[in-house]
C-alpha cells in the first residue's frame, strides 16, 4: 500500500514552494500526496504580489473530506496565514491519529509576510503542541521565541525554547548560518546534528516546504523521526544542489533531481 500524506498549506502559483512543492516532494519520495489549500498567493521568482486566505469552513471541509474517506499516514502544515486558520488546523490535526510535521511558515524566501502577527500566539499555544516534529528556520525561531541564533553553539538554546511549547521533536534549521548547512534535531534528551556541504546555488526557493514534506513522507512510511529527518536532509540537499533559474529572481530547488538522466 502506498502511504497517504496530507499537506495543509498555501498555494504558490510559481510552483516552487507551498502545496506545489509539497506534492512534488511526495511524488518523488513514493507516497500519495493530498492537499488542503489554506491560502492562494500570486507568487513568482521575484516575490509574493498578493495573498488571499480561504475561509475556515473551506479549510475544515477539505480536511474532513480527505481524512474521513481516504485517511492519512502523516500530515504536514505550512502557510496558515491567520490565527483563525491556525486554531482550526491545530484542532483538526490534534484529532487525527497520524504524525504531524509543522513548518511554522512566517515569511517567504523573499521576505514577504505569510503569517499575521496576531497568529503567533496561536502557533505557540495551539499548533506546536500538536506537532510530532516542528521545523523552524532561524528567523522563525526568533519570531516564535524571541531567541536569536548567531552561531552553531546557540542552536541548542533555540531548540530548548521551541520545545517548551510542546512539540515532541524540533529540527532547528541552521541554513542561514555561514559554513556548512547544519541542522539540530532534538527531543530535549536525544540530539542529532545533521551536516551537509553548502552549495553555491542561489536558487533555493521552497527549501523549507520541501524538507518538511520529505520528513512527513518518511514518517508515513513508518520511519522513526531521526531516520525520517536524516533521509529528508539528504533529499533536500540534492534538490538544493540541482536548483535552477526560473524567471528573473530566485528559482526553485529541483524536486525531481533523482530522476534526471541528462545530468
Amino acid at each position: 500500500m502506498i502511504p497517504n500524506v496530507l499537506t495543509v498549506a498555501g498555494s504558490d502559483s510559481g510552483g516552487g514552494a507551498g502545496i506545489q512543492a509539497d506534492l512534488k516532494t511526495m511524488l518523488a519520495l513514493g507516497v500519495h500526496g493530498m492537499s488542503v489549500v489554506t491560502a492562494v498567493t500570486a507568487q513568482n521568482s521575484l516575490g509574493v504580489q498578493g495573498a488571499w486566505e480561504l475561509p475556515v469552513e473551506a479549510v475544515r471541509a477539505q480536511y474532513r473530506s480527505v481524512v474521513d474517506d481516504i485517511g492519512v499516514h502523516a500530515v504536514k502544515t505550512g502557510m496558515l496565514a491567520s490565527a483563525e486558520l491556525v486554531e482550526a488546523v491545530a484542532e483538526l490535526i490534534a484529532g487525527t491519529d497520524a504524525p504531524v510535521v509543522v513548518d511554522p511558515v512566517g515569511v517567504s524566501k523573499h521576505g514577504d509576510a505569510l503569517l499575521a502577527a496576531s497568529a503567533l500566539d496561536s502557533v505557540r499555544t495551539k499548533l506546536l503542541p500538536a506537532a510530532t516534529v516542528a521545523t523552524p528556520n532561524l528567523d522563525e525561531v526568533a519570531q516564535i521565541t524571541g531567541v536569536r541564533v548567531g552561531s552553531e553553539r546557540e542552536m541548542r538554546g533555540a531548540a530548548a525554547a521551541v520545545l517548551e511549547y510542546g512539540p515532541r521533536w524540533v529540527l532547528i534549521k541552521g541554513g542561514h548560518l555561514p559554513g556548512d548547512a547544519v541542522d539540530l534535531l532534538t527531543d530535549g534528551s536525544e540530539e542529532h546534528w545533521l551536516r551537509a556541504p553548502r552549495h553555491d546555488n542561489r536558487h533555493t526557493h521552497g527549501t523549507g516546504c520541501t524538507l518538511a514534506s520529505a520528513i512527513a513522507s518518511g514518517l508515513a512510511k513508518g520511519r522513526s523521526v531521526p531516520e525520517a529527518v536524516t533521509a529528508a536532509k539528504e533529499y533536500v540537499t540534492g534538490a538544493v544542489a540541482a536548483g535552477f533559474a526560473l524567471g528573473g529572481g530566485v528559482g526553485p530547488v529541483d524536486h525531481g533531481w533523482r530522476f534526471r538522466t541528462d545530468v
